[in-house]
C-alpha cells in the first residue's frame, strides 16, 4: 500500500508513484492515436463516414458513471471490510496476550505466556500468507517449536490448528483447571472473536463481486471511450484528440482502481499493508512479554508499506 506525505495541489497533479496512470498509460496512448486519425480522417472509417454526435455520449455517459459508482462504493466496502477486519485482529490478539499475563496463572518456563504470545503471532502471520497464497513455513519455524511447526505447517487448514493449540493452551494452564473458573471462558471469548475474523477474511478472499459485473463494466467504457471521438470530431475538431484522452483518463483510472482494491489482501500499490499490520502486532505482543521489538519490514520505495 502506498502512503505519501500530504502535498500541495500542484505536486499531487505529476504524482505517479502509488497511480493508476502507469497501468493505463498504453491504453490512453492508443485512444490519443485512434482520436488524431478520426479527426485527421474528419470522421470517416475507411470510406464510410460514422454517423454520431455528442448527444448520446451525454446520456450514456451519465448512465456509465451510476453503474461506476455503484461499483465503486462495492470495491471499497470490501477494502474498508478487509481494513476492519485487521483492526479487530490488533485488538483481540492484545486483549489474548494480556489475559495470558494477568490471568492464567502460568509460571515462567514451560507454558510460560511467551509460548502463547507466539501462538497469536505465528497465527497473524499464517493469516497474511493464507489470504496472500504465499509460504507460511518461515515465519512458522521462527515462531512455533519445530514439531508444532511441521504439525501445522502439514495442516490443511493451518488457522483452525494454531486456534486448536491455544484452546489446549488455556486448558493446562492453573487458571483453566480451576472448577467454575471464569478464565477460560474470558479465553474463548476471545478465541471465537479471532475465528470469526478469519472467517470473514476468507469471505472476502474468496467471494469476489461477480465475474459479470465487471465484464459489463470494462467492456462498456473501453466501447464508450474508443467511440468517443467520432462523437466529437464534428463539433470540437482538433480539440478532440485532448478531450478524449482526458475522459479516458476518468474511466479508465477507476476502472483499475476499483480492480485493485475489490482485493484488499493483494500485493497491488493501492491493496492492504498487511506486512505492516502484520509486523505491529508482532511487535506489540512482543513487547507485552518483554521481548525486544523487531525492525520494521523494508520496503521498495519510500512510502510503501507492504
Amino acid at each position: 500500500m502506498i502512503i505519501r506525505d500530504k502535498e500541495n495541489w500542484f505536486r499531487l497533479l505529476f504524482a505517479w508513484h502509488g497511480s493508476v496512470l502507469p497501468q493505463i498509460l498504453p491504453r490512453l496512448g492508443a485512444l490519443a492515436g485512434l482520436a488524431v486519425a478520426v479527426v485527421y480522417a474528419h470522421g470517416h472509417l475507411v470510406r464510410y463516414q460514422v454517423p454520431l454526435n455528442a448527444a448520446p455520449f451525454t446520456l450514456f455517459g451519465v448512465t456509465l458513471a451510476i453503474f461506476l459508482g455503484f461499483y465503486n462504493n462495492a470495491s471499497y466496502d470490501r477494502f474498508w471490510e478487509g481494513r476492519r477486519q485487521w483492526g479487530a485482529l490488533l485488538n483481540t490478539t492484545r486483549s489474548l496476550a494480556r489475559q495470558a499475563l494477568t490471568l492464567a496463572g502460568h509460571p515462567t518456563g514451560a507454558g510460560a505466556p511467551a509460548e502463547f504470545v507466539h501462538l497469536l503471532i505465528a497465527f497473524t502471520h499464517a493469516l497474511r500468507h493464507q489470504l496472500r497464497r504465499t509460504d507460511a513455513a518461515p515465519d512458522l519455524a521462527r515462531l512455533l517449536p519445530p514439531a508444532l511447526a511441521a504439525a501445522v505447517g502439514q495442516s490443511t487448514f493451518r488457522l483452525v490448528r494454531l486456534l486448536l493449540e491455544m484452546g489446549r493452551w488455556v486448558q493446562g494452564s492453573p487458571a483453566g483447571a480451576l472448577p467454575g473458573s471464569t478464565v477460560p471462558l474470558a479465553f474463548d471469548y476471545n478465541l471465537n472473536a479471532l475465528s470469526d475474523i478469519v472467517g470473514s477474511c476468507e469471505r472476502l478472499a474468496n467471494t469476489p463481486i461477480p465475474y459479470t459485473y465487471s465484464v459489463i463494466l470494462h467492456r462498456t467504457v473501453y466501447f464508450y471511450c474508443f467511440l468517443l471521438p467520432f462523437g466529437l470530431v464534428d463539433s470540437i475538431g482538433w480539440a478532440t484528440p485532448l478531450v478524449v484522452v482526458f475522459v479516458g483518463y476518468t474511466f479508465m483510472a477507476l476502472d483499475a482502481i476499483m480492480r485493485e482494491i475489490e482485493e484488499p489482501f493483494g500485493l497491488q500499490d493501492n491493496d492492504l499493508a498487511l506486512n505492516a499490520l502484520s509486523h505491529t502486532i508482532e511487535a506489540t505482543l512482543r513487547e507485552m512479554v518483554g521481548e525486544p521489538v523487531p525492525a520494521a519490514p523494508t520496503s521498495p520505495g519510500r512510502y510503501r508499506f507492504d
